[in-house]
């Protein structure tokens, strides 16, 4: 090896140690989404970085009839991996964004004391919601009838896992519904939908002490910061912070101004006061980065998660071919290199 060979080893050498040093700290999870087969997978399990799964489950699967409660799915998922020296990490939706999907039980569909259990989101250009077009559906989370069965799934769900597995988290707090109130569905406002998220984020902690506890809110609908602050995602923030329920958010996006001006800036206050998360979401890992204006790599995606946002958990998505040629391998050096 001559001299030249010597010192760009060694350069990178340091560079891998820089990485490995900053990132040692975050807890690495695979979201498998719904494909909860995949946790047999051996380059899953042979990943040492991998603390464990994050794996979504329906309201709909885990009551499919009132007051009927199926967490068999669950219990065998955790044991599963807890045999491998695996940890379960558990999302639950109630939303989807694909009009053929339906995750809320369906007893709350025919019943009208529930106003429909669900309405509808809307895709639409801005100042157009005119010629909107249907684009999945939500749960009435601001309903208090809706909200009630929902209460009521956390608590039973919480008496069988708190303490068992690492942490449960709810999906994401943006809903479209657009601005202008022609598409609101039924006792719909901004502000009763703010005050909903937050009762459902203390009733979550409530009935998960022991485990960790995510909200994922990336936006609030009724406003756009900062131009329009009307202190909606503040104000989940501040409560999170105040009851000690963590806070989180779908799409590691480095430096994109949309996520800088609403989730971000407030994840990072949350650091080092309640736990904090973040997801690499399907097409992340082709993001363009606007600091080198070339596509983002996996180490830059660590590096902003851990020194700028300062997360605990980061979320993979298994998006081909970044999950096994690019994220798994990185992984894996680094794990060779502490």
């Amino acid at each position: 090896m001559n001299l030249l060979h010597k010192i760009l080893y060694f350069f990178l050498i340091s560079v891998i140690d820089f990485s490995i040093m900053n990132a040692a700290e975050i807890h690495h999870y695979v979201f498998f989404n719904r494909d909860r087969e995949r946790i047999s997978e051996a380059t899953f399990l042979e990943t040492n970085s991998f603390e464990g799964a994050q794996l979504k489950y329906t309201w709909r699967e885990l009551e499919p009839a009132e007051n009927v409660y199926t967490f068999q799915e669950i219990k065998n998922d955790l044991d599963y991996l807890n045999d491998k020296g695996k940890k379960l990490f558990i999302q639950i939706q109630d939303v989807s964004f694909d009009t053929s999907i339906i995750n809320i039980p369906q007893y709350l569909l025919t019943d009208n004391k529930y106003n429909g259990g669900m309405n509808r989101q809307y895709f639409y250009k801005e100042n157009e919601e005119k010629d909107a077009t249907p684009e999945g559906w939500v749960a009435r989370r601001w309903d208090p009838a809706v909200q009630e069965r929902f209460h009521k799934l956390l608590f039973t769900l919480g008496k069988e896992l708190d303490g068992k597995i690492e942490g449960i988290n709810f999906a994401e707090t943006a809903v479209s519904f657009g601005e202008s109130g022609i598409l609101f569905p039924k006792g719909f406002t901004f502000e009763i939908y703010r005050d909903a998220i937050i009762a459902n984020m203390k009733v979550l902690k409530k009935a998960f002490p022991k485990s960790v506890t995510i909200q994922y809110a990336n936006f609030m609908p009724g406003e756009w910061l900062p131009w329009n602050d009307r202190s909606y995602l503040r104000s989940v923030y501040q409560i999170a912070k105040e009851f000690k329920i963590g806070v989180g958010g779908p799409d590691l996006l480095p430096y994109k101004k949309g996520q800088m001006d609403h989730c971000y800036r407030f994840i990072k206050k949350c650091a080092g006061i309640v736990p904090t998360g973040v997801a690499v979401q399907w097409d992340n890992y082709k993001y363009i980065n606007p600091k080198t204006e070339n596509q983002i790599t996996i180490q830059e995606l660590i590096e902003f998660a851990e020194r700028y946002l300062k997360v605990d958990y980061i979320f993979w998505c298994t998006q081909e071919p970044y999950y096994s040629k690019k994220l798994i391998p990185f992984l894996n050096r680094m794990q060779q290199y502490r």
